[in-house]
């Protein structure tokens, strides 16, 4: 597996080693020791899956404040999607900025975004299957949001992006100006 490290510090894609022959292929998409050494000493412990029937299904942004503040490995399990990340943490030098990368069943890639951000994604084909671990369990209380078309933010979703696919929830998101301060960065 190789991490690279995307242009807003701490968060990672992941893209692993494929074998593939005649028969398909064969890959590990997660081993706990290298993913300690090389991404986050982290703990997962809930995993969840998502199905998206249309492309340009938008989902997000979306986050959990402390004491449930959630780290996420994302992976496309079938089809494709662009996944975001929103810096949240307050004192950070990229408060306020994403980073994104494109994750597809084919790649078998993930991103690594850690507690403290903001995630979304778009479909980017019909019939598109997300599975994501998690380092907090899901709390109701604490689930939160942040527009995904903040111009604050201004996330370059891509061109598929249909806002008439987002949630009740994700239709009334608050704008980041307006978010109190969940998360801070250490000086």
């Amino acid at each position: 597996m190789e991490a690279i490290k995307l242009p807003i510090s701490d968060v990672v894609e992941i893209r692993p080693r494929i074998l593939r022959d005649d028969r398909g292929y064969f890959v590990e998409t997660f081993r706990a020791n290298w993913f300690s050494s090389e991404v986050a000493p982290v703990e997962f412990v809930q995993e969840n899956q998502s199905l998206s029937m249309a492309q340009g299904t938008i989902r997000g942004l979306h986050f959990q404040s402390e004491p449930f503040a959630q780290g996420k490995l994302v992976r496309c399990v079938e089809g494709a999607i662009f996944d975001v990340a929103v810096d949240l943490r307050h004192g950070s030098p990229t408060y306020g900025q994403w980073a994104g990368a494109t994750l597809t069943a084919q790649d078998c890639n993930q991103l690594w975004i850690p507690s403290g951000f903001a995630h979304g994604f778009c479909t980017l084909v019909p019939q598109t299957v997300v599975a994501y671990k998690v380092t907090a369990y899901y709390s109701r209380e604490n689930d939160l949001g942040l527009a995904w078309d903040d111009p604050d933010v201004n996330v370059a979703w891509p061109d598929v992006a249909d806002p008439t696919k987002l949630s009740a929830k994700d239709q009334v998101q608050p704008r980041l100006a307006d978010l109190p301060s969940y998360f801070e960065v250490a000086n």
